[in-house]
């Protein structure tokens, strides 16, 4: 068996690049504090593949890949049998994981080195993406659901520092507060979750410490015999399952959790690409597929329902995606929908064979995705550098001044809407077949998203390079090389992943998965997806009355699509009106008059009866003695009264 002994590396090194640029970074100047950060997420970079290479290289073919623990420790000690443990776990996900984070975070820490350039709090930039890629990495390789919660609350404290980023800007403070609070709420389910799927199986993990092969062993008894015990109607593990999911639904921006989401872009556009993008927001798929077993073994309701979530927020985003005028907005919808389309491949795989080509699939889109998405949000980067706006209406023509990132762009761009052979039409027609196999309304839903993909992309693609020229204050140029080789990097990665045979590596039941091409469904997806560009080269490509006209089509429907859905009112009117002004306001008036009241009341005879005996004490010699010889001569008159 190999030594990963080394992998404790991608956790001490950016903590410690934390440290340094967040105890001492105002020493330092910029560049420094960037060469610093850089370096250490090159370190853990290196310490990926070498991770990857030993593991998948190792590897014959024979036999399933079995999960290695690589290293473990008690972290807190409660007694002998309780106690959390802190450790790594090497095994498919968790490698394939440690790829993509190290990989986009080492070209985002590139990246920023040119789009931050002059930025006050530069240095402190970089100790927050350490901080970020420290608690991601100790997501990823947790041993157990305890071990991934811990890290699990730092990634969601580093998300909201990185979109507060600039703290003296009103709106990136609400961004950062919304993502705070939806993601806290979600976050109560899954705690909730883990406590009542350990209270239910208390005298088996008590002495397992609540780790990821036990619960996704199928012979797993704890969990087998806590089955039967239901509530409302459902198993006790299903509910445990699918408050735990809730959790990975608010991380993962799925409906109706994802309101967070679109506002977060008021971080740095790095960040976005960072974290909103291809590492933070997929954990919630990563959780899912950890649990995987515990969720089709023990509780398969709860796997329909994580398939359905997907469905409904990959078709929603998209829907919305189409109205949207903002660069960095229409790509948030855009991540929530492909997240949702692998948590929609989750919820229609099974475990073994080719019932579990979902798995593969979600798994492999998450990896495709992380590149592509990457790269849209760094071009997007690149776009607001050169012209300094957001809009889409203040684009276009852009082809002309920005030719590498023009390029970058449209492989991104095709690669998104699946087109063949760039990288998302092989993990995006596994999808497809997946659901195509086991959920046909699943699979309409899917197509369907494809095609919208297609043309809200090619819409903002057009509207960018295309489209109107604008007469430009200041003549864009391209990006700086610092910017630029993070994005050619990526572009070859948007091409070149999706050759990757991934069902050789990474699948439910660890062993190999050969699986052929559905060329009915992959014909149908491509279809689609080029009448979806051709859409929208018709509507964008030059400048034309035909967007106003299709808006107007539509009418007041356009409009709440364009509001979102409403969904944000409705949950202001909600925790405002009804919760706020109705029941706070209610409960703080009773606190207010009955409970502040007694013990008002209570202090108020207090003080009263401390004023009516205060005089007692006055300090006064002669008044004391007035009151001994008084009190004396009173006691002499009533001994007197009594003898008579």
């Amino acid at each position: 068996m190999s030594d990963y002994s080394y992998l404790i590396l991608v956790l001490i090194v950016p903590f410690i690049s934390f440290l340094i640029n967040g105890l001492a970074g105002h020493r330092f100047s910029p560049k420094v504090a960037g060469l610093i950060g850089t370096s250490a997420i090159a370190v853990t970079f290196i310490a990926a593949l070498a991770a990857a290479a030993t593991y998948f290289g190792a590897h014959t073919g024979e036999t399933a890949y079995t999960p290695i623990v690589a290293l473990n420790m008690v972290w807190l000690k409660f007694s002998a049998a309780l106690h959390v443990d802190m450790g790594i776990l090497v095994d498919p996900i968790s490698v394939m994981m440690l790829v993509v984070v190290s990989t986009i975070s080492l070209m985002v820490h590139i990246y920023s080195f040119g789009y931050m350039k002059g930025e006050p709090g530069f240095t402190r930039f970089y100790a927050y993406l350490s901080l970020f890629s420290f608690s991601m990495y100790g997501l990823v390789v947790a041993t157990n659901i305890f071990q991934m919660y811990v890290f699990w609350e730092l990634v969601g404290l580093s998300s909201f520092l990185l979109i507060g980023y600039y703290y003296d800007k009103p709106s990136a403070v609400a961004a950062a507060k919304k993502a705070f609070i939806v993601t806290r709420f979600a976050d109560f389910g899954f705690l909730i979750g883990i406590i009542a799927l350990t209270y239910f199986t208390q005298s088996y993990y008590f002495t397992q410490s609540y780790d990821f092969i036990s619960l996704n062993d199928p012979q797993n008894m704890a969990i087998r015999s806590a089955i039967p015990i239901t509530f409302a109607g459902m198993s006790v593990v299903t509910w445990a399952l699918l408050l735990i999911f809730m959790g990975g639904a608010g991380k993962s921006a799925m409906f109706p959790l994802h309101i967070w989401l679109p506002d977060a872009m008021e971080g740095p556009t790095p960040v976005s690409a960072l974290i909103h993008a291809a590492t933070m927001v997929v954990a919630g798929v990563y959780l899912v597929a950890r649990l995987f077993g515990a969720f089709v073994f023990s509780a398969p309701d709860a796997l329909h329902v994580v398939g359905w979530v997907g469905g409904i927020s990959s078709l929603i985003a998209a829907i919305i995606a189409c109205t949207q005028t903002d660069i960095k907005r229409i790509l948030a919808f855009s991540t929530m929908s492909q997240i949702g389309y692998m948590m929609l491949a989750l919820g229609v795989s099974g475990f073994a064979g080719e019932e579990g080509l979902g798995f593969t699939a979600s798994m492999f889109h998450l990896f495709t995705h992380a590149m592509f998405k990457a790269l849209l949000f760094l071009g997007a980067g690149s776009v607001i550098h050169a012209i300094h706006k957001n809009s889409i209406s203040d684009a276009g023509g852009l082809r002309k001044y920005m030719p590498i990132t023009h390029i970058t762009w449209l492989i991104a761009c095709l690669a998104i809407s699946g087109i063949p052979p760039f990288a998302g039409f092989f993990s995006k027609d596994e999808i497809l077949a997946a659901a195509f196999n086991q959920n046909m309304p699943l699979y309409i839903v899917g197509t369907v998203v494809a095609g919208l993909t297609a043309f809200y992309m090619f819409r903002l693609y057009f509207s960018m390079f295309w489209g109107k020229d604008n007469d430009y204050h200041h003549t864009p140029h391209e990006s700086p090389l610092s910017m630029i080789v993070p994005m050619i990097f990526l572009a070859v990665m948007s091409v070149v992943a999706g050759w990757i045979p991934f069902g050789l590596f990474v699948t439910p039941s660890g062993g190999a998965h050969h699986g052929e091409m559905n060329l009915l469904v992959a014909s149908l997806s491509v279809l689609v997806a080029v009448g979806g560009i051709a859409l929208a080269m018709l509507m964008y490509m030059k400048p034309s009355d035909k967007p106003e006209k299709a808006a107007n089509l539509f009418g007041r429907l356009y409009t709440v699509i364009y509001r979102k859905f409403m969904i944000d009112e409705i949950y202001l009117f909600i925790s405002k009106n009804l919760l706020i002004n109705g029941v706070a306001k209610g409960v703080a008036r009773f606190d207010r008059l009955v409970v502040d009241g007694f013990i008002n009341s209570f202090a108020w005879g207090t003080l009263m009866s401390s004023i009516g005996i205060k005089k007692l004490q006055s300090g006064q010699l002669q008044k004391y003695g007035f009151a001994f010889v008084m009190s004396a001569l009173f006691v002499v008159f009533m001994i007197l009264v009594l003898i008579k």
